[in-house]
């Protein structure tokens, strides 16, 4: 998903416009490694959050010189993905199971 565009709705959380995710609602994307605000947004997606209790999965997005360490990853969506069960998928195989 190279070059999508997405749209902010906070410092990290945005959406991919003009999609459907399994919960009905366009598909969220976290944008990580970014220092200023944003409000849309085009990069590399390197993962995927899946959440095994619900249909709200997550795109991982970062600028095309990164590519993060799960545990960096984990780090950074916390203030959400703490609340729930959750699986990072990435490149197509299950890293990690929280």
């Amino acid at each position: 998903m190279e070059n999508t565009l997405l749209l902010g709705l906070s410092e990290i959380n945005f959406y991919v416009p003009f999609t459907k995710s399994g919960d009905g609602e366009e598909l969220d994307a976290y944008v990580l490694m970014e220092d200023k605000p944003l409000k849309e947004y085009i990069e590399r997606c390197i993962g995927i959050v899946h959440r095994t209790g619900d249909n709200d999965d997550k795109l991982i997005v970062v600028p095309e010189a990164y590519d993060l360490a799960d545990e960096l990853i984990e780090e950074n969506i916390a203030f959400q993905e703490k609340w729930f069960k959750h699986i990072l998928i990435r490149n197509p195989k299950i890293i990690a199971i929280k």
